[in-house]
């Protein structure tokens, strides 16, 4: 593709990379990468992504924005109060950089449409909050051979894992969900904002590296850190032959969707 004037001022500091140059910022800007759930993780990553020229990027989240989001879903402003997420993010994405086309979906990710949606993506980012979700995400994306980042958040720790075709899984690491209501979710516990950003942007780096074929992808290594510590972990996991869904006989091999932990905040 030929880039503008304007495009090549705007990318200059990829282009001046040398693993990037122009063939790479070239791949960024015939990318697409869908961003699932439009939170705390989904906000730093369509950020970066954006701004990095990604050309396609597909949103999907059902809800709306709520006051309590605020505190660490940055691209979501106060006016954008009981707006639809994916709505609130297309705005800022359309100001941060017109040359991004952006896909929105104003919906749940469910066993009957998640391989329909993530089939036009090179790429696929899980920003989503709960369990359920995240073992679809991983297993719609390991049938429908598409790779992605996990990304997961709670109170002072972050974690993640890349998953390409032949990689360790989540389910490798994570074999099945917990019961509803075994482990908080952010509504009932709690997170520092700022862990978001941490971890956002880490995805949005793997997604850019997937793009360019530049660097080691944090595959079969599952990277985790606590904030409180600044401590940074990574652990060695393994594809395993037995998993029921990337295993040499997988057993799941149509989509589920599980019990939604339910979330209440008690009122003093």
């Amino acid at each position: 593709m030929d880039f503008t004037e304007d495009q090549i001022q705007r990318y200059s500091r990829h282009i001046l990379l040398q693993d990037v140059g122009v063939e790479g910022q070239e791949k960024i800007s015939n990318g697409k990468v869908l961003i699932i759930g439009a939170g705390g993780l989904g906000a730093p990553v369509a950020l970066y992504l954006a701004a990095a020229g990604v050309g396609t990027i597909g949103i999907i989240d059902g809800d709306v924005v709520d006051l309590s989001n605020l505190q660490r879903q940055i691209i979501h402003f106060t006016p954008d109060v009981h707006k639809s997420k994916v709505l609130s993010a297309k705005e800022k994405i359309n100001q941060l950089n017109p040359d991004v086309k952006v896909i929105t979906y104003h919906q749940l990710l469910t066993a009957s449409n998640a391989l329909e949606i993530i089939k036009e993506y090179d790429f696929v980012v899980d920003g989503t909050d709960n369990f359920p979700v995240k073992f679809l995400i991983n297993d719609a994306c390991v049938m429908a051979k598409k790779p992605f980042s996990h990304g997961g958040i709670l109170r002072f720790d972050g974690q993640t894992i890349t998953v390409v075709p032949g990689t360790a899984c989540y389910r490798c690491v994570f074999h099945a969900p917990p019961p509803p209501n075994a482990v908080p979710t952010c509504s009932q516990a709690g997170v520092l904002g700022a862990i978001a950003g941490m971890l956002g942007t880490i995805q949005a780096a793997e997604a850019l590296k997937y793009l360019t074929g530049v660097g080691d992808l944090l595959t079969n290594r599952l990277l985790t850190f606590n904030a409180k510590t600044m401590e940074f972990r990574t652990i060695k996991v393994k594809q395993h032959t037995s998993c029921q869904v990337c295993g040499t006989h997988p057993t799941l091999t149509e989509l589920v969707d599980y019990e939604q932990a339910t979330c209440e905040i008690k009122q003093k």
